[in-house]
């Protein structure tokens, strides 16, 4: 079997990867065990100083890639060097507070000495999309190496070239040997990963439906997971909100990453008195929009991943416009090469179409008004998902009392919803479980040992 890279600006072969065979994935499994063995044993600054290096050599890597990332998944490159940026600053928050975050904390008991300490876990495998192919494994792969463990990779089959590359760099930072591995796969390997008793859990960023099989096969075999999964996030205004910067936000938040991200806001719930001030807001900023090719500096939307994406969301609006859907603007093919797709706005929406009910992967739109604070809650709830939801207006009090309503995992005051490395990151519902990033993040692959001594 093999991995094929397509570019999705013109969908031409870029290559073909042969993907492990069984006894290769075990081999794999092997080394990164035996790399976890002497990696466990370093102390935290001889660890952070090696994590600031691999920052280092992204730093020196930014341009090959962020044109790599751009070529094989279709992101603005503009956008791929920020995601270089926040990687980087991901790096750097760890190490500079690692001695902290994984130092032994004392208890007061009535016992002489009461503790917990914070230990490895072993070999994690990870479980990663293509969407933000950097700062995803960033995210995981930083903490978890930081507090012993080793990493495994499953990247996703769409980007071999990108995730074949990032080894390579782990390599150039003069980490140890086998200490980050990637694995060349499919849910088959996933689940052979799974079974092997060197694998002592499992952090995956991906889709609902693979997410929920991952964490069944890990469940059976009593394995921690960490589940970072789907979003349709409510992005909920007031008529007392700053309406250009809420458009202006919101604009961003959906077409970030060509629309194709777990916490872009994908359901706008606009309060009746604001709808139209919005509505031609968002055309504006919307129309704004420069569409072409990734590669170039002044791009900012590029073409879907892949072209099984591109029929999923042309399917999902057509679906919604049948049922009663009005589309203000897009909703059609670019004829051009590539998977490209028109920005889309689509309005008189219900819950039962496609575009509220689903989550929607792609640069679509979907507005529906309210009337009153219940309402808004009503519906930003009446989702299957819980990642996270943005909510617009200038009364601090009446946010502060939605806050507690809204079944997310991150709720973002006048603020599109971001993750960040200061903040634990993740959501509830079939959005997932567990948490990265923050102080949290770095516990989730760690055996919280309590010790007490008489």
């Amino acid at each position: 079997m093999t991995q094929k890279s397509i570019n999705p600006h013109n969908n031409e072969l870029l290559g073909e990867y042969p993907t492990h065979t069984s006894s290769e994935i075990d081999q794999i499994l092997d080394r990164s065990q035996l790399a976890q063995g002497k990696w466990k044993k370093e102390n935290i600054k001889t660890r952070s100083d090696l994590l600031l290096k691999f920052s280092k050599v992204l730093s020196d890597n930014k341009q090959g890639i962020a044109e790599l990332i751009s070529l094989e998944m279709g992101k603005p490159i503009k956008e791929s060097f920020a995601e270089i940026d926040k990687s980087i600053w991901c790096i750097e928050y760890y190490a500079e507070r690692a001695s902290g975050l994984l130092s032994i904390e004392r208890i007061d008991t009535e016992a002489f000495r009461t503790y917990v300490t914070k230990e490895p876990l072993g070999v994690i495998l990870g479980v990663m999309p293509w969407n933000f192919p950097l700062w995803q494994v960033v995210r995981f792969a930083i903490p978890t190496l930081l507090a012993g463990n080793s990493i495994v990779i499953k990247h996703a089959s769409n980007i071999p070239q990108f995730s074949q590359f990032l080894e390579l760099l782990f390599t150039r930072s003069e980490f140890p040997e086998d200490l980050y591995l990637n694995v060349l796969t499919d849910r088959v390997g996933v689940e052979q990963m799974l079974h092997n008793h060197y694998i002592k859990g499992v952090s995956v960023t991906g889709g609902t439906k693979a997410g929920s099989a991952i964490g069944s096969i890990a469940g059976s075999v009593q394995k921690k997971s960490v589940m970072e999964l789907g979003g349709s996030d409510p992005f909920i205004v007031f008529p007392d909100a700053d309406i250009r910067k809420a458009a202006e936000v919101a604009v961003r938040s959906r077409m970030i990453n060509n629309g194709q991200s777990c916490i872009a806001a994908k359901r706008f719930l606009i309060q009746e008195k604001a709808y139209q001030r919005f509505l031609d807001a968002f055309l504006d900023e919307l129309n704004r929009l420069k569409v072409g090719d990734p590669l170039k500096e002044d791009t900012d939307l590029g073409p879907l991943a892949t072209a099984s994406i591109l029929e999923s969301i042309d399917l999902q609006i057509q679906q919604s416009i049948k049922m009663g859907g009005r589309v203000v603007i897009g909703s059609t093919r670019i004829e051009k090469p590539g998977n490209y797709y028109s920005p889309t706005v689509i309005v008189d929406v219900t819950p039962d179409m496609p575009v509220m009910g689903e989550e929607t992967f792609g640069p679509v739109a979907a507005i529906q008004t309210f009337s009153q604070d219940y309402e808004a809650i009503q519906i930003a709830n009446d989702t299957e998902y819980g990642l996270g939801a943005s909510i617009w207006t200038k009364d601090h009090e009446r946010a502060e009392q939605l806050i507690p309503q809204i079944e997310a995992g991150n709720v973002f005051i006048n603020q599109m919803v971001r993750s960040d490395p200061r903040l634990p990151f993740g959501g509830v519902k079939r959005s997932g479980y567990g948490r990265e990033l923050g102080s949290f993040g770095i516990h989730e692959f760690v055996n919280l040992k309590s010790v007490w001594i008489e």
